[in-house]
């Protein structure tokens, strides 16, 4: 019977919004892209409008009801009714509303003498809470973003509006997150959309001169909007640490990964992948966590196609990505994929490979919460008892089930073989050794003996006759060199031969 994977197969479609605009969805927007998003927020919150003018129409009438069969020759009285009160509250809102978003795009009245320089505009606040947040990184992006904007014509201008709203949003720190996600979004937008008027729809000026703003407003409000206590992200982290160490069992073989870690380069980006997935935490700008997952996950397609020797597909990459997240379980993981779908520039998750890889991990992070045994082919009796530590995969069960030992398990006993191996022969060194330090002692022991018995043999005062065989030997040669040396004819001829004494 063929084997099927259940539960790990994800068709593309299922990527885009459900709405069929063609963007990447994301589960945090229940399937929706970030402009599906927000219209579909636009959408409910002037339904509740509606229905609370309802409301306010219904008990105004019914007061005016009363009040008349109460008083019915009474004069009209010109007091304010609470229709009138819900009216203004709702007028004075939506201009509040309004003003705060907008006042940053209008032209400042002030004007400054010609020459001053960009960073005089750029004075701290005098209030406390602009000094508690000052910092080294604040201060390295706020010069970098300075810098950047200096050769713009509207450099000064740019500057201004996002150091005058990220110092509004410290006061609205105590909004929800999805409040500060929109105050954030729609800021995004206006400036988007001034700047798409000033360089003429240029796209790559704009989207470069958005990836510093986002930089540096995230820079210096990520204390305040990262995992603010309004929300759950805390426990919903907690909840995501928690199922992933109970699922420490999950085998590579189980999520049908096509990954050799036998491989060594393979073993190796399967490493580096993990390293990236979590240095994403580390990160204070959206743009810089989809990076880390961008390289996490070109380090997975990498460890595929050296695997498989063959290009990578996308039903091999969400798999991998499952077990990579699983094997790393990334700290704080629901809140950077919260932080980066309320804050980040929505046209980079709705778009481009950043927006597709991070689509990936918001889908292995939704299929982790729901994993069961039918999606590792596995029964639910067997995946409760793996669940619950009464049993292992890694060991034979019971049962009598015989499948094959995990990857990471063949690993292990292949090298206590090769360490027993090494073990024996190691022993068999330390003998050879031991035998040949004794074969040394006794070589030794034995050449004292003979030069001892040697020297016994001839006592200090007898003579050597080889030794006085030697000396006439050389005494002969040496006249003889004297001989030679008086002949002088011819100066050229070779130096004599001298006679060699050979003991035999």
């Amino acid at each position: 019977m063929m084997s099927q994977r259940r539960g790990i197969h994800l068709d593309q479609s299922e990527l885009l919004c459900t709405k069929g605009c063609g963007f990447y969805g994301n589960t945090g927007w229940q399937g929706l892209c970030s402009k599906c998003w927000r219209e579909e927020n636009q959408r409910e919150k002037q339904t509740q409008i509606q229905e609370d003018w309802a409301l306010a129409e219904r008990l105004q009438r019914e007061e005016e009801e009363a009040y008349a069969s109460r008083h019915p020759k009474a004069e009209p009285q010109p007091a304010v009714t609470p229709f009138s009160k819900f009216e203004e509250r709702k007028t004075k809102e939506k201009s509040s509303k309004v003003n705060t978003v907008t006042k940053f795009f209008t032209a400042s009245t002030k004007t400054s003498k010609k020459g001053t320089p960009f960073e005089s505009q750029s004075s701290p606040s005098s209030s406390s809470s602009a000094g508690q947040r000052s910092s080294v990184d604040s201060d390295h992006a706020t010069r970098e973003f300075i810098d950047f904007l200096k050769p713009l014509k509207s450099g000064r201008e740019i500057f201004k509006q996002c150091r005058a709203f990220t110092e509004s949003m410290v006061y609205k720190r105590d909004m929800g997150a999805d409040e500060l996600s929109e105050c954030v979004q729609d800021f995004y937008q206006n400036l988007s959309d001034r700047l798409h008027t000033q360089f003429k729809g240029s796209s790559e000026h704009v989207e470069s001169v958005m990836d510093e703003v986002e930089k540096y407003m995230m820079t210096r409000l990520y204390k305040e909007v990262f995992c603010p206590e309004s929300t759950d992200d805390e426990k919903k982290d907690l909840a995501i640490q928690k199922r992933i160490r109970a699922l420490h069992w999950v085998t590579i073989e189980m999520l049908c990964v096509p990954v050799d870690e036998e491989i060594a380069e393979s073993s190796d980006s399967v490493v580096k992948a993990i390293t990236d997935v979590i240095e994403m935490d580390s990160k204070c700008v959206p743009k810089e966590k989809l990076a880390c997952i961008t390289r996490c996950s070109k380090h997975i397609f990498n460890a595929i196609n050296i695997s498989k020797k063959e290009a990578a597909s996308a039903d091999d990459f969400l798999p991998t990505l499952i077990y990579i997240v699983l094997k790393a379980n990334p700290p704080r993981l629901q809140s950077n994929i919260q932080y980066i779908t309320r804050f980040s520039n929505p046209s980079r998750l709705m778009t481009g490979e950043d927006g597709y890889y991070f689509t990936n991990l918001c889908c292995a992070v939704a299929f982790i919460e729901k994993l069961d045994g039918q999606s590792l082919n596995l029964s639910s009796e067997e995946f409760e008892r793996y669940m619950s530590g009464q049993a292992s995969p890694q060991w034979p069960q019971s049962t009598g089930a015989t499948s094959c030992p995990p990857g990471s398990t063949t690993q292990v006993h292949q090298r206590l073989d090769l360490l027993d191996g090494l073990g024996e022969r190691q022993e068999q060194v330390m003998v050879k050794a031991r035998q040949l330090e004794g074969d040394l002692i006794d070589w030794t022991d034995d050449v004292e003996q003979k030069v001892q018995s040697v020297l016994e043999s001839f006592p200090p005062g007898t003579q050597n006759p080889t030794a006085t065989e030697a000396s006439g030997s050389t005494t002969s040669a040496a006249s003889a060199s004297a001989f030679d040396s008086d002949n002088v004819e011819n100066e050229h001829l070779p130096p004599p031969l001298l006679p060699q004494v050979f003991a035999g």
